[in-house]
């Protein structure tokens, strides 16, 4: 668990998928075309997947993919996502950081 926990406070917006799962695509797609650009997991391709795919499981993701983490949270699965989205309650944030003289732009979702 602490792996996954890791791995989705690593990014603003981390996704753990499957290639084979077509919800996770949808899911990944939304986000990005949110203007997020999200550390993707394939679960069935990274060395460690099946370790990660029980410990979503004992986070309470049901199915376990695909499973999102913003801001560090674990957000859910694609039903949480996609009642976000229907209730507008995805909105982009800006942060200018003065000593880097760079704009980053967070994806918040507003639980």
């Amino acid at each position: 668990m602490d792996m996954v926990m890791k791995f989705g406070a690593s990014s603003a917006v981390v996704i753990f998928t499957k290639s084979s799962c077509c919800i996770s695509h949808t899911i990944d797609t939304l986000i990005r075309n949110f203007g997020a650009n999200p550390i993707v997991y394939e679960l069935d391709t990274h060395p460690n997947g099946k370790q990660m795919e029980k410990a979503l499981i004992e986070l309470g993701c049901h199915p376990s993919v695909p499973a999102i983490f913003i801001g560090k949270e674990l957000v859910g699965g694609a039903n949480e996502i996609m009642s976000l989205n229907v209730r507008g309650n995805f909105a982009l944030s800006t942060v200018y950081n003065m000593h880097e003289e760079h704009v980053y732009v967070y994806l918040v979702a507003i639980l």
